[in-house]
């Protein structure tokens, strides 16, 4: 909206207030400030509150609005008075209002930081989280405009009103007087505020998809008349999945005499069923899809699902068409999966909908899926199905206009019929919400995601999102850091997600391994291995042994306490003629479901060659075959066994494969002990799903047997079981969170660096940011306890023996030209110059070699202790936030990419576990006979860089190269530092659905 001639022009209408909020019931409403347009709106809102609400509002009967009521709170100057409406529809449900005040109470204008706050509800919408909603965007707004406390009066009797300002997690003081309570609210966000605002998200949006996925009566619009096309395709999957609710077949143009389609009642409009109507499956081309927004909006549909296709994906007048719809469908309290989706389905009991363009509606399983692919959809439903694998919930969200996997995450976390969350996401619209969500749902059940479009640097067509630049091998990282199981493809997603979905959590690395086949059997050791997993000696039971063997021999090694996980390798049995026989697959499945019946506390797969049925007898877990006569006794296969085998790693080399232990530090020693260890800490069993009290459940209560995977090969059973090791234990880890430790407090100059920032923002000439000069930088890492060894500038030789005998020999002379920064193979540096003769000879030889001294710009700086060079960075990505990057310098992360990254802030855990996680982790800690090095200062150097960025948003970069890390101590050797305004986040302020 625009501002009206009566506003004033430095007080515009303020657009970025306006936002779309989920309600606590699952709607959508919008917030907007109230302008003078509003005047009939709020006339109208007032007439439909009750005088009970208007007396708490007012303190007395107040049955209608003067003219000069309606003017007063319908004219703002957007600074020291401040209305905003919350509408459903166009029409306004609620209302607050501010005004500036002094500290007698009279109306005032800045410096005063005080505002008396007064809201109304209408009565048919308290209850929803409304006047919830009005008190964040309100506080947001207030601050903004330099206000600082909230003062309220209300009446004793108003509890509702009184529990909104309580529950609102922001310091208070309450008093009575003259027959009033009388609050006053510090508006400064505190952690309390904050975990409330972001609960208060966490159960609206996982109630607005709930809304979506259980609703009591759909209807499906565009249903064909004649059999075939879309519309009639969702109707006949909804009423063959067996709906429990009520299904209408809605088409304009139905003939007036047609009552019933497939059975259940035809209609031509929505406006002819009697009935409420929850969710609607929107079928029709494009241009048609507003009128049947609208009709949904105005008889009161709670959701939509869109199938349309012509949106985002065909280009810009697609997107803005894409935006009109979500606006438009927001304006009336729904939200929407789509457009351009493929559907939805739910085989809740009570449920079974499947409204989707999917012929079968999967079985009942425990796994929730979400795609952003129909494509990918359909095969991952094919692929769970022939696997025999159920789902709790599907959702395929097409170009994901507003439903996203956030949201999916958000149900997730809370559906007790799913213990596993899969993701197929090509887009990521809010990156740090997501990885906050994945980091609190991972912490009670696994989310496996598969991100496509990976390496384009594009979204895909159709999703309309912000573009982040940061690497996708940063994005995994990030991904890794908050839990998630992150795979490449969606086959190793299926058998992740089989295995989490069916079995406990191994409590360690160490694997059984059992079978009839030696070379299947030593294949899946080999894969053991290079998973980082510590597989013991297969076990052969030979091409003899039957199902009872099988049977005993699982049992053994589940109740052997040197093993933390069991993969079953089998191939067919050979008969007395030589031919393979048929229907050992059922009877096979049923001795390994016995085998695990008894309460396994350890994770089972198994991998098998052609044993028709195998999959899917495991699958149903169910048989009366006969067992088989045992064979001879098994026997322990060595690696090296065979001379067509090819050389493995003993099982005891692997025992040994232990890095130096971390540092004696409280975070390092709950952390991984170095690089390549994993450790086994916690109770067997610990079940792959669940509450957290459910994490560190007694070890000697057995789990509720689960589904046997299988995979047609062992390196996919390997694969998923490594992802679940992993996870494993970094649950065990998240259940004892890092700290940033106290020292820092006392050895950091908060106010100082953002007085320097200040000023050197100030003067910058480019208001987009500046790169600080050598000098500024250190001074301003200075005040963050990062200390910058000195260079002192060598414009001549001269200059250069100066600058020696200040720093004092040996001294470092090196170029500083940006071609050659960091470049020793170039030629650049000349290190452990230890007199003035040397040094004049290495200046001579560097100039003649590289070019004239202003085009090289050579520095002299003291030798620092030896050690190895490591590279340390913080930057900021306006998706994803700030990143904090370690690796070796020179070609272990500028060529091979070996760089750790976690988010920022760090804990002290983080910093640990970021130099153990690069590949070349072992140089630094004594690798081929070296010294270690001293990982606790380097530690200590990442918090500290971590807490600069974190509390100054300011610093958009930082590259600290080299970081000579020694035996004792390290050595800083340079810094660049970038200053820029701060990007915009989209995870912090007062709750707000994406705008895209």
């Amino acid at each position: 909206m625009e501002p009206t001639p009566e506003q004033s022009p430095h007080h515009a209408y303020p657009d970025h207030w306006e936002a779309d909020v989920v309600l606590r019931d699952g709607g959508t409403a919008r917030i907007r400030p109230i302008t003078t347009d509003d005047a009939e709106r709020l006339v109208s809102f007032y007439e439909q509150v009750s005088d009970e609400s208007k007396y708490y509002r007012f303190f007395a009967p107040y049955p209608r609005l003067s003219d000069r009521d309606v003017h007063r709170f319908t004219h703002h100057d957007y600074v020291d008075r401040v209305g905003l409406a919350v509408t459903i529809g166009g029409e306004f449900i609620g209302t607050v209002r501010y005004d500036r005040i002094d500290d007698r109470g009279r109306p005032a204008s800045a410096p005063a930081d005080e505002a008396e706050v007064a809201f109304l509800v209408q009565d048919a919408h308290q209850g929803r989280g409304v006047a919830s909603a009005l008190l964040e965007h309100i506080a947001a707004v207030a601050r903004e405009r330099g206000i600082r406390r909230f003062a309220a009066e209300v009446l004793p009797a108003n509890n509702k009103m009184i529990k909104v300002f309580r529950d609102g997690g922001y310091s208070q003081r309450r008093s009575f007087e003259d027959g009033s309570v009388r609050l006053t609210l510090d508006l400064e966000p505190t952690e309390k505020s904050l975990a409330v605002q972001r609960g208060r998200e966490q159960r609206a949006e996982a109630r607005s998809v709930q809304r979506l996925l259980a609703p009591g009566s759909v209807a499906v619009i565009g249903t064909g008349r004649t059999p075939g096309g879309v519309g009639r395709t969702v109707l006949r999957n909804l009423l063959a999945a067996g709906y429990t609710g009520r299904t209408y077949a809605v088409n304009r143009a139905f003939d007036e005499g047609l009552a019933t389609l497939e059975g259940v009642p035809a209609h031509r409009s929505l406006g002819e069923i009697d009935e409420q109507v929850d969710l609607a499956v929107i079928a029709v081309p494009a241009h048609r899809v507003p009128e049947a927004v609208a009709d949904c909006g105005e008889h009161g549909v709670q959701g939509l699902v869109v199938l349309s296709a012509g949106y985002a994906e065909r280009g810009a007048e697609g997107r803005e068409l894409q935006r009109e719809l979500v606006r438009q469908a927001r304006s009336y309290g729904m939200r929407i999966i789509g457009p351009n989706a493929f559907g939805i389905i739910n085989t809740a009991e009570t449920v079974r909908l499947n409204a989707s363009l999917a012929p079968e509606s999967p079985a009942r399983g425990r796994i929730g899926l979400f795609t952003q692919s129909g494509a990918i959809g359909i095969a991952l439903l094919s692929g769970l199905h022939r696997r025999g694998a159920g789902l709790s919930s599907f959702i395929s969200a097409g170009n994901r206009a507003d439903v996203s996997g956030n949201d999916f995450l958000q149900y997730s976390f809370e559906d007790p019929d799913t213990d596993v969350a899969l993701l197929y996401l090509e887009s990521l619209g809010n990156p740090r919400k997501f990885t906050r969500l994945a980091r609190r749902t991972a912490a009670v059940k696994p989310v496996v995601v598969v991100k496509g479009a990976r390496h384009s640097g594009t979204n895909p067509p159709g999703h309309a999102v912000p573009v982040s630049r940061i690497p996708d091998t940063t994005v995994s990282a990030l991904m890794r850091q908050a839990g998630v199981i992150r795979v490449d493809t969606v086959t190793e997603m299926v058998d992740a997600g089989l295995l989490l979905a069916g079995q406990p959590l191994p409590a360690g690395p160490r694997v059984a391994i059992l079978g009839n086949s030696e070379s299947l059997g030593l294949l899946t050791y080999d894969a053991c291995l290079a998973e980082g997993l510590r597989p013991r000696p297969p076990i052969d039971l030979t091409t003899a042994a039957s199902p009872q063997d099988f049977r005993d021999a699982l049992a053994e090694a589940l109740a052997d306490g040197t093993c933390d996980a069991v993969i079953v390798t089998a191939i067919p049995w050979v008969g007395e003629n030589g031919e393979a026989e048929t229907g050992d697959g059922q009877v096979l499945a049923e001795a390994l479901t016995k085998a695990v019946a008894g309460g396994s506390a350890k994770p089972v797969a198994v991998v098998h060659v052609e044993i028709g049925g195998l999959a899917e007898a495991l699958a149903a877990a169910s048989s009366t075959a006969a067992p088989r006569p045992r064979a001879a006794a098994p026997r322990t296969v060595s690696p090296e066994a065979g001379a067509d085998r090819a050389a493995a790693t003993a099982p005891e080399a692997t025992k040994d494969r232990v890095g130096p232990t971390a540092p004696a530090t409280p975070a390092a020693r709950t952390g991984p002990t170095a690089p390549g260890t994993a450790t086994a800490t916690a109770a067997l069993g610990t079940p792959a799903s669940g509450t957290p009290a459910d994490a560190t459940a007694d070890p000697e209560t057995p789990p509720r047997p689960g589904r046997i995977p299988a995979y047609p090969a062992a390196e996919r059973a390997v694969r998923a079981l490594a992802e679940a090791v992993k996870y494993a234990q970094w649950r065990r880890q998240a259940a004892v969170p890092g700290k940033i430790p106290e020292f820092l407090d006392d050895t950091i100059d908060e106010a100082g660096a953002a007085a320097l920032i200040e000023t050197q923002l100030a003067t910058a000439p480019d208001p987009r940011g500046r790169p600080l000069t050598h000098d500024e930088a250190r001074e301003l890492l200075g005040r963050y306890g990062i200390d910058v060894r000195p260079t002192l500038p060598a414009p001549d030789p001269e200059a250069a023996v100066a600058a020696a005998a200040r720093l004092g020999y040996p001294v470092a002379l090196k170029t500083t030209a940006p071609h050659l920064r960091h470049r020793a193979d170039l030629g650049g540096v000349r290190l452990d110059v230890a007199d003035e003769e040397a040094l004049r000879r290495a200046y001579g030889e560097l100039t003649d070699l590289l070019g004239k001294p202003a085009e090289l710009l050579p520095v002299v700086q003291a030798m620092a202790p030896r050690g190895v060079d490591t590279v340390v960075r913080a930057s900021i990505d306006a998706a994803a936030g700030a990143i904090l990057s370690f690796g070796l310098a020179g070609a272990p992360s500028e060529l091979l990419g070996d760089t750790a990254h976690r988010l920022v802030p760090a804990t002290d855990r983080d910093a640990a576990e970021l130099i153990r996680s690069i590949r070349a982790a072992p140089v630094l800690f004594g690798w081929r006979g070296s010294a270690p090095v001293d990982t606790a200062a380097l530690e200590e150097l990442l918090l500290r860089l971590s807490r600069l960025v974190d509390d100054h948003p300011e610093v958009v970069s930082v590259a600290l190269e080299p970081v000579v890390v020694a035996p004792q101590g390290l050595t800083v050797l340079g810094a660049s530092v970038r200053l820029a305004p701060p990007p915009a986040r989209s995870d912090v302020g007062p709750r707000r659905l994406p705008n895209y």
